[in-house]
């Protein structure tokens, strides 16, 4: 499984010199984004994707559950509904599949639309910093290379600040 690493970089070319470190250390560019106050010459720096700024992923996964809800009471009330007008009504049980899928995919679709206007929640904490001109940095690591990127980025650039991992680096059994 993946990890979030965040970094607090004091400037662009502190970036641009932790890019070139990464990719010497065989961390691949598609895994390294950075976010940077708005109007900020990025350059050739790659910025987060939206599925990354914003809520999107969390939205989807809301909206999905709630769709699925709301397609189950709809297909209830389709079957209670009488088709006496309609000569080979669709089997109770694939009413109720049909509208459950219905409003799961619409729930989600519906709501992860909406969420690309909500700022990721867990970019909230940098928003301060960013805006004094500092520079986020997001490396998607696997989980065995978590250690060897934050030792890495200590080791040739100590004045980067670590803020964190995501998920977060817990013990799950005493």
């Amino acid at each position: 499984m993946n990890r979030r690493l965040y970094f607090m970089l004091p400037n662009i070319d502190s970036a641009h010199a932790m890019m070139n470190d990464l990719l010497l250390a065989r961390v691949s560019a598609n895994r390294i984004h950075f976010l940077a106050k708005q109007g900020t010459p990025m350059d050739d720096l790659p910025e987060p994707a939206v599925s990354e700024r914003t809520d999107l992923i969390e939205g989807w996964e809301i909206g999905t559950g709630l769709g699925a809800l709301a397609g189950l009471a709809a297909g209830l009330v389709a079957i209670a509904i009488p088709t006496w007008w309609y000569t080979k009504p669709i089997p109770m049980v694939a009413m109720i599949l049909i509208c459950v899928l219905v409003g799961l995919l619409a729930g989600g679709v519906w709501t992860a639309i909406v969420a690309t206007n909500i700022p990721n929640t867990q970019l909230k904490r940098f928003e301060s910093r960013i805006a004094k001109g500092q520079v986020l940095m997001i490396v998607i690591a696997p989980f065995q290379r978590v250690q060897e990127v934050r030792d890495l980025v200590a080791e040739k650039h100590p004045e980067i600040s670590f803020d964190g991992v995501w998920p977060t680096e817990h013990v799950l059994f005493p």
